[in-house]
């Protein structure tokens, strides 16, 4: 199936806990059927403080199904992607 989906789309999420939440597509998985969204579907992963980096609990995007989002229009609103 063809991804109706690219990376920088502004989407809405259409169902699950962040039904609603708008947000910038960043990776999108084809194999999986998965994309991860800025801000939706968030989830605290512990993170070992190396030389570079500190550690601690921080947030981080998970995959959300690509299915659960819909591109958005310049209104703001969900639309539907064809291919003609």
């Amino acid at each position: 199936m063809a991804a109706k989906l690219r990376k920088g789309d502004e989407v809405i999420v259409l169902a699950g806990k962040d039904k609603g939440k708008k947000g910038t597509v960043t990776l999108v998985v084809p194999k999986t059927g998965k994309a991860i969204v800025d801000g939706v579907n968030m989830a605290i992963r512990h993170e070992r403080q190396t030389q570079t980096t500190q550690g601690g609990r921080l947030p981080k995007a998970m995959p959300i199904d690509i299915s659960n989002l819909s591109l958005m229009d310049k209104d703001g609103k969900a639309t539907r992607v064809g291919f003609k």
